[in-house]
């Protein structure tokens, strides 16, 4: 299993633990984090979650091969089960962000309640390249941090998101340098030790209820297109030739 998970001092450490594959996700492991998320939602002891990777990388996204012979075809994929459980999870969500954060690595930060990068680190949103369309309602929540313009850069034409870039949005909390990365996300998420749990989960569920309804909206018609993406000729083309190592080919494409 590459996904670690334990229980220190009240926090909840989920840590992304592949990195001979750039902490690429499988199936396995979304399911591992989904399980993960829930068993420390209803752990009476645990106060707040931290989500973490390996120094240099936090995750590459998906593991491509992986990916292509267990499609996410149905809402019961582990990958959907994955964004449900981090959408549900009512305590704070802490993540600590060092190097590249590609794909979903970069949309579940829009879900965490605190965000700390390393200078290094980088968000990349590869979809469109890859013949798909962006998940996890980053096509609702990317321009309402970044304005449109901005997202339209990253989600179409995929322009990386620096770390200062990420600050001045507000998709980051903060940006670390990458040695005290995790030893601050840590204490950040000890933090809520001190704090009434009833007052912290009512004041998360406040923050997010006015965009509820239209993320999960957001969601489902993400989720229904990247499924039928997923089986076009495009996407087909784009996951062939990155498994190839080749440009892809999409001028023969309508």
């Amino acid at each position: 299993m590459s996904i670690k998970s334990a229980n220190l001092d009240g926090v909840a450490t989920i840590e992304i633990a592949r990195p001979e594959k750039k902490n690429a996700l499988t199936q396995s492991m979304y399911q591992a984090m989904a399980d993960a998320i829930a068993a420390a939602r209803s752990n009476g002891e645990v106060r707040a979650l931290l989500i973490t990777g390996q120094p240099g990388i936090f995750t590459a996204g998906n593991d491509l091969e992986d990916f292509m012979q267990q499609p996410p075809l149905g809402a019961d994929a582990p990958v959907w089960r994955f964004m449900q459980a981090l959408i549900d999870c009512d305590k704070p969500v802490v993540a600590a962000v060092g190097g590249a954060a590609i794909g979903i690595g970069a949309t579940m930060l829009l879900h965490c309640d605190l965000v700390y990068l390393s200078d290094e680190a980088q968000l990349l949103l590869p979809f469109v390249a890859l013949g798909l369309v962006p998940e996890f309602a980053s096509t609702l929540l990317l321009p309402q941090r970044m304005g449109q313009a901005r997202a339209a850069e990253s989600l179409l034409l995929g322009q990386p998101i620096g770390a200062a870039e990420a600050l001045a949005a507000g998709i980051a909390s903060a940006i670390i340098p990458a040695q005290d990365l995790l030893a601050h996300a840590r204490r950040v998420a000890m933090r809520f030790n001190r704090l009434p749990v009833g007052a912290v989960r009512d004041t998360k569920r406040l923050m997010r209820a006015a965009c509820k309804e239209a993320t999960a909206h957001a969601m489902q018609q993400e989720g229904a297109l990247f499924a039928a993406r997923l089986r076009s000729p495009e996407a087909r083309e784009a996951l062939q030739a990155f498994l190839q190592k080749r440009a892809p080919d999409f001028s023969k494409l309508r």
